[in-house]
């Protein structure tokens, strides 16, 4: 696939973006080239290859769901300015 200059130009004015002539002949030149790269991507045979989600074969390590901290929740309950049952009192935002 191919872009011609009017393309270009359709795609900025598209995306209201304002470009210049030699700035849209450079970006038509930019974009051939990457679309050059994908039709070279898609032209290998990929039929036996099995797809994959990474790269590497590689595995999260994850710790323990332990409980590293002790519960302080009325100690800092206890320094707040309002507490009702356990909850904090906040003024009201929304009326």
């Amino acid at each position: 696939m191919s872009l011609t200059l009017q393309d270009v130009k359709r795609v900025a004015m598209l995306a209201r973006i304002a470009v210049t002539d030699e700035e849209a002949a450079a970006y038509q030149q930019q974009l051939n080239g990457i679309f050059g790269l994908i039709e070279a991507m898609q032209a290998v045979d990929t039929a036996g290859v099995a797809p994959m989600s990474h790269a590497q074969d590689v595995c999260q390590r994850l710790r323990d769901d332990t409980v590293t901290e002790t519960d302080q929740h009325e100690k800092f309950q206890a320094i707040a300015p309002q507490v009702e049952a356990g909850l904090y009192l906040v003024p009201r935002v929304i009326e």
